[in-house]
């Protein structure tokens, strides 16, 4: 079970999940640090390591528009944060399997700050309202590569199989 840590309305830029002017830093292990930077009290948490890792970002409908910066995904990645949006954006949804981040779209979504999420694998369960939502599941591909780590760590596993494998 995991808890609401930050709760987002519709259309969230990736500006604001990863602002523009920290673009020079593009390594995943230094973008975290700017993880919505310009709330400075979530951006402190996040950074203090107030937050634990496999906590939920609820979101509304079409989280992750505007650019295509992977960086809006990879600073996601980096706090291992779960994000559980109404829907997302074509570009972010690509970045984020890419990078192995977990993220569940459930377009009947409620929850709130706070709100005890439970991830299953076809249902998120909102443990402190009681209500059951359907999820869209990825197709098994675009899963097998996010429950890799993304798309570097599932080809790397898929080549070690194939030079295992007999000919």
């Amino acid at each position: 079970m995991a808890k609401v840590v930050y709760a987002v309305g519709d259309d969230i830029s990736t500006d604001v999940i990863y602002p523009g002017r920290f673009m020079a830093t593009v390594l995943p292990t230094e973008t975290p640090q700017f993880a919505f930077a310009d709330d400075a009290v979530f951006n402190n948490q996040l950074k203090n390591r107030q937050i634990p890792p496999g906590s939920v970002i609820a979101a509304g409908k079409n989280f992750g528009c505007g650019s295509s910066r992977e960086q809006a995904v990879s600073t996601l990645k980096g706090h291992e944060l779960i994000i559980v949006a109404r829907s997302v954006a074509r570009i972010f949804m690509q970045n984020a399997v890419n990078l192995g981040l977990r993220l569940i779209v459930v377009p009947d979504l409620e929850a709130s700050l706070g709100d005890e999420i439970e991830c299953e694998e076809d249902r998120v369960v909102n443990r402190t309202s009681g209500r059951n939502f359907a999820t869209e599941r990825l197709p098994s591909a675009r899963q097998a590569i996010v429950d890799a780590g993304g798309l570097i760590p599932y080809t790397r596993k898929r080549l070690v199989e194939r030079s295992a494998s007999p000919r």
